[in-house]
């Protein structure tokens, strides 16, 4: 199996195209042709994991940060950057980030810090917007389930845990042949009336080219009538930030002596007590003081992140308690998620998680 058919499997289950526009996913190094020998799954691809994944044998690395951002003009070994970069390419070696695409994904980095605390009835902190379109189509009606089973099987359709949704009307179409043309039915210069669907699906933005081209193959018209529309809805169900409720309150004081057991914490750094008891909370793996005003205004008690600046706990405005639990511990889980799925998929060569240490934060207590 060569790298190209392994990141397209990765990619049909996280989607590369819900990254942030400012993000470095995909593969950053490596030949696609090359076959595919080992994954090593790791937070962050740098020269001690390069160096791990080049004595195991494997040729691929599957990584959550990216390694290589926009910026990098030379690659001679001045940094820790480029000599991770320059490894990896002298052994052979390709690197796969996926970041963002999983912060955004509905069972991605958040699912997996609210399904450790054991958060139920999750919801989507910040949902992407302007990602929705909806394509309207016209179809013979005896062609009317073919274009739909073609526009199913593009992507198109999908409303949460809903799959193949569509709305269709029937109606009365006209069209008059002139020269030049091949139609279907009906003969030139003469206007045909045709019993037809006007057949309507919601798809995500990116999938948009591959639904087209499904239409125009499964269609039965030499031209093919729509529109595309796009959408202001939100799509819940894809967005960066998670958040969900206990059945039961607690105090907030046993709140944090939680999270420090469950994430495994020397430290927490929280804005003050503000007297309510915990019951639903929000969450953000990485850099997450974006989502503060987004956890208050779906009234959470308490909120989880990282990278809290000082003037950011103020925000919290004494109505819900905001911790800083690390970068790197909020994201701690998604090496063993990563790992899951690529192990669930591919079962003809090794998969392993880098046993690299990567976090470079210490703390001396």
């Amino acid at each position: 199996m060569t790298i190209r058919e392994v990141i397209s499997e990765i990619e049909k289950h996280i989607a590369i195209q819900q990254a942030e526009d400012f993000d470095n996913v995909g593969l950053l190094c490596g030949l696609p042709s090359r076959e595919v020998t080992g994954i090593l799954v790791c937070h962050d691809a740098l020269e001690n994991v390069v160096e791990e994944a080049s004595q195991k044998g494997y040729n691929l690395i599957v990584c959550f940060h990216p390694i290589v951002f926009s910026g990098l003009k030379s690659i001679t070994g001045k940094n820790y950057v480029e000599r991770a970069v320059l490894k990896a390419i002298e052994n052979k070696i390709a690197i796969y980030a996926i970041h963002t695409a999983f912060d955004n994904d509905y069972f991605g980095v958040n699912a997996g810090i609210c399904n450790h605390l054991g958060l139920k009835n999750l919801h989507i902190l910040q949902p992407k917007k302007n990602n929705l379109k909806q394509l309207t189509v016209y179809v013979p009606s005896d062609y009317s389930e073919k274009v739909k089973e073609a526009v199913f099987s593009a992507g198109a359709g999908n409303i949460g845990f809903y799959d193949e949704c569509s709305f269709t009307v029937k109606g009365d179409g006209t069209f008059r042949p002139v020269e030049g043309s091949n139609p279907f039915s009906g003969q030139k210069n003469i206007r045909e009336n045709a019993d037809e669907k006007m057949i309507s699906v919601i798809f995500e933005g990116y999938k948009q080219n591959d639904i087209l081209s499904a239409v125009k193959n499964a269609h039965p018209y030499e031209e093919v009538a729509h529109q595309i529309y796009s959408l202001d809805n939100e799509n819940q169900y894809s967005g960066l930030g998670m958040y969900g409720e206990w059945d039961e309150e607690m105090e907030e004081k046993d709140f944090l002596k939680l999270v420090k057991e469950k994430f495994n914490l020397d430290v927490i750094r929280h804005s003050d007590y503000t007297g309510r008891k915990i019951k639903r909370v929000g969450v953000l793996g990485g850099s997450g003081a974006s989502g503060i005003k987004s956890a208050l205004s779906q009234k959470c008690d308490a909120y989880l992140t990282g990278d809290i600046k000082y003037h950011d706990f103020f925000l919290a405005e004494s109505k819900m308690l905001i911790c800083d639990i690390g970068h790197y511990e909020s994201e701690q889980f998604v090496t063993q998620q990563l790992f899951e799925i690529l192990s669930q998929k591919f079962s003809t060569f090794a998969i392993s998680k880098s046993s690299e240490r990567t976090n470079p934060v210490n703390y001396f207590l």
